[in-house]
């Protein structure tokens, strides 16, 4: 499982130990230890879409934060404008971001950038190849996941290293099968993409419910990533509110957590 971390400046967040242990650094961050108010209180790393907005200076103390936390502080720090696809793209410290690009995955082989995604009830991973040197953070909410965006991302990360050796994969806290209400119409997308082995259930009413975070394991495990190597956590965006923002929860007026992983010099 992962585990829960708490920094000198306040900030709480969740690592995996075991890409610690490869020298990647990495986080899941919480909502706890920035300086937001309101609906944004505390550590919101990023704006809804809507008219109720946070501020642009609280945001950017929030993000100086939590990269010092996680051991990022001073790394360029790449994030794109998540559009619930399949899309992967290679970032460095030299990639054009004047105006953010369109995707839900970066991978990145230069240690003097940090890629991040952005969640708020959606799946964030963090992908890292066997030595560390290579990384990936993905954004999978249903459509994500249905697209196939996290097999694109270990897809991407196979064809840059060249060893073809094995790989990591953290899958972090997101909105729990429990609490993720559906329609039909997603239900038959899952069954569609996943067959009999499809982590999703119609119940009464016509409403049903998928599992997220087990679709994108049986994803990982069809793309070769050993089971050894994946692991996760059962902490939920919309059950546990005083660790996370939650969309549904707070029907969009919520901040944003962010997942970040840097390759391992």
């Amino acid at each position: 499982m992962l585990r829960r971390s708490l920094a000198s400046n306040g900030i709480v967040f969740y690592v995996w130990p075991r890409l610690e242990s490869i020298g990647v650094r990495h986080a899941f961050s919480t909502r706890i230890g920035g300086v937001s108010e309101g609906a944004f209180a505390s550590l919101n790393l990023g704006n809804p879409s809507g008219e109720v907005l946070d501020s642009s200076d609280h945001i950017a103390e929030n993000y100086r934060r939590f990269l010092k936390a996680a051991g990022c502080e001073g790394k360029v720090m790449r994030k794109v404008n998540q559009v619930h696809g399949a899309q992967v793209l290679w970032m460095n410290s030299q990639t054009d971001c004047g105006q953010a690009p369109s995707a839900d995955a970066i991978a990145c082989d230069d240690a003097r950038c940090v890629a991040c995604v952005r969640v708020a009830d959606c799946v964030p991973v963090l992908l890292a190849s066997d030595d560390g040197k290579i990384v990936a953070a993905v954004h999978a909410g249903w459509r994500g996941v249905v697209a196939g965006v996290v097999p694109a991302a270990v897809k991407e990360i196979r064809n840059r290293d060249g060893e073809g050796g094995e790989m990591f994969a953290a899958i972090g806290p997101s909105i729990g099968a429990g609490n993720f209400e559906v329609g039909i119409e997603v239900v038959e997308e899952f069954r569609r993409v996943f067959g009999t082995d499809a982590p999703a259930q119609m119940q009464c009413g016509g409403k049903g419910h998928v599992d997220l975070r087990m679709s994108i394991e049986l994803q990982l495990r069809a793309s070769g990533v050993d089971g050894d190597h994946i692991d996760g956590t059962d902490r939920c965006t919309f059950r546990d509110a005083d660790d996370f923002f939650s969309h549904r929860r707070e029907h969009g007026v919520t901040g944003l957590m962010a997942a970040v992983i840097s390759p391992r010099a």
